[in-house]
């Protein structure tokens, strides 16, 4: 009798195990691809020294540092939530970490499109606008205006009186709508998000219809300007993915409410793949394939591949 009350036991919590196991794989083995190539990425960036002194270059290194990091910090949460129930103080810290690190990737890419649109409307200003000193203030610049958004956060979640609280246990996953604990954090993140994508948005679109508007004159290097309305089309395609990643709980709780749990779970991680996982690769994707000097030192690095060393000296001369 004890032994049937064991089987019935075991097999649960075994085809528990499997289904944590088989739902994870989809996650794990694209994020451990994605942070591969971002990490190859990182450390091309750094090989050179004309991609260490160019400011573009510099600010794509803050931008793939930051969704290298995020990408890590998504996959420790995701992992944790579907394992464990954390505190509400370190889910708390874990959840500050990501908005910092999440805001860094819209304001980037603004400045990467204005640099764009300075490189191509004003050549002859762009070597005295666009420097490494400048580049550093922009960077410097963003990392605050993202710390003083999480000191803001901060501050009305220690207002919440946490010992109403029976226990600091939490009772749902780790997630941002779990942290909103009162009224007013909810309404600022709401704010604080319309008006990021919001500017943002703008910022890239007004960048590229100047683009555009230039590359009508005769003084306008048209091959220069073309790449460049693509690269601020590929930039504005990846602030929507990383628009869309904000709404991710509130699609998966919505899901699992209209659909089966099987259903949902699929659903859940093909969301997680396309809204949180694509958009901190895309940057490496775009810049790695599309540009001239990253590509042949990129797929030596990537494929460690001798036939890439002539390539690679050919890069070399030319720059």
């Amino acid at each position: 009798m004890s032994g049937i009350q064991t089987n019935t036991t075991v097999g649960p919590q075994y085809r528990g195990l499997l289904e944590l196991v088989l739902s994870a794989i989809p996650i794990t083995l694209p994020c451990f691809v994605f942070i591969y190539i971002n990490g190859v990425m990182l450390f091309t960036l750094r090989s050179k020294p004309v991609l260490r002194e160019t400011c573009r270059y510099i600010l794509l290194y803050n931008l793939l540092f930051a969704d290298t990091l995020h990408l890590t910090l998504s996959q420790l949460l995701y992992f944790l939530s579907i394992r464990i129930r954390l505190t509400y103080p370190v889910c708390g810290v874990l959840i500050m970490f990501s908005y910092l690190l999440k805001d860094i990737s819209p304001l980037t890419l603004v400045v990467m499109s204005l640099e764009r649109y300075v490189a191509v409307c004003y050549p002859l200003r762009h070597s005295t606008v666009v420097t490494s000193r400048n580049t550093a203030v922009a960077i410097t610049v963003i990392w605050a205006f993202s710390s003083l958004n999480v000191l803001t956060r901060l501050v009305l979640l220690l207002d919440f009186l946490f010992e109403n609280l029976q226990t600091l246990q939490m009772t749902a996953m780790c997630s941002p709508q779990a942290m909103f604990l009162n009224p007013v954090s909810e309404q600022y993140d709401r704010v604080y998000t319309y008006f990021l994508f919001v500017s943002a948005g703008v910022t890239v679109i007004a960048s590229f219809i100047g683009v555009t508007i230039a590359a009508t004159s005769a003084s306008t290097d048209k091959a220069s300007a073309h790449k460049a309305r693509k690269t601020l089309l590929l930039h504005l395609f990846q602030l929507g993915l990383i628009l869309l990643s904000t709404l991710y709980n509130p699609l998966v709780i919505a899901i699992s409410v209209v659909v089966d749990r099987i259903t949902a779970l699929q659903m859940q991680l093909a969301l997680y793949v396309v809204v949180i996982m694509l958009p901190r690769c895309l940057s490496a994707l775009i810049y790695g394939i599309r540009d001239n000097t990253i590509r042949p030192i990129l797929m030596y690095y990537l494929c460690c591949q001798r036939k890439f060393s002539v390539v690679l000296k050919e890069a070399e001369v030319s720059t």
